[in-house]
């Protein structure tokens, strides 16, 4: 190997460490955020009364061997459409299942669906787990309403969305960085942000995923909802759920 080939994998491998180990951190919360959650119950959202509730002053979702959810359900924020938006909200949930949060996403309202409350199209992923993939904050298709692209973009990737697919050009972080960063049974922080194609997610401060989607895939306008996943009984909840449009 010629001294210029070593070199040269020297400073691959070099920046190939780097970039996984670089910390983008969040940005200071903006000026007069709208809060959308009251602390005391469910005023300006509507779901399942069955599965969701105020408990403690936080939103609480629950599904039991007794009271299940007919396929996935949402309780969505009622008379909120966001464009480009920054979103910041805490979670918490167990690990029996699943959750997410939805935004420009769409209420689905014919009579194929399950339940009064199905919702579509972008999803922050939301589990009580702490080793990649299978994590919270990757964006999910939910319903196929951006082209039934499933996982579209996994935590850790800085991808661009193209004509042959999904083209990932930095890691944000890896797996040793996830486990550390995120809080497994405590509360975990998220902030979305969406300008155009452009969309952040980050957890506890940190950037996680930063993804930028193809024009004919790409929702720009939708509303905002949170999910309860079927099967396994489950619970969920939120707080301090507030938004900032900045279109």
């Amino acid at each position: 190997m010629t001294r210029n080939l070593i070199l040269t994998v020297a400073l691959s491998l070099t920046a190939t460490t780097f970039a996984a180990d670089s910390v983008v951190k969040a940005p200071a919360e903006p000026k007069e955020m709208k809060s959308l959650f009251n602390g005391k119950d469910l005023s300006g959202w509507d779901g399942d009364s069955r599965l969701w509730s105020v408990k403690d002053g936080v939103i609480h979702g629950e599904t039991t061997d007794e009271v299940k959810a007919n396929g996935n359900t949402f309780l969505i924020c009622k008379d909120t459409v966001v464009k480009d938006f920054e979103l910041r909200l805490s979670f918490r949930c167990n690990a029996t299942n699943n959750s997410g949060i939805q935004y420009r996403s769409k209420h689905i309202t014919d009579d194929k669906v399950r339940n009064k409350w199905v919702v579509r199209g972008y999803q922050h992923e939301i589990r009580n787990e702490n080793k990649l993939p299978s994590v919270s904050g990757f964006i999910y298709d939910e319903g196929g309403l951006t082209g039934g692209r499933g996982r579209t973009c996994l935590v850790g990737e800085k991808a661009v969305w193209t004509d042959k697919g999904k083209q990932v050009t930095e890691t944000l972080i890896d797996e040793a960085g996830f486990e550390k960063l995120f809080k497994l049974d405590d509360w975990n922080d998220v902030i979305i942000i969406a300008k155009g194609r452009h969309i952040q997610h980050y957890m506890n401060g940190r950037l996680i995923l930063d993804f930028q989607d193809a024009e004919k895939n790409a929702l720009l306008e939708g509303i905002l909802a949170v999910q309860l996943h079927a099967g396994n009984p489950m619970w969920v909840e939120f707080k301090d759920v507030r938004v900032k449009h900045l279109d």
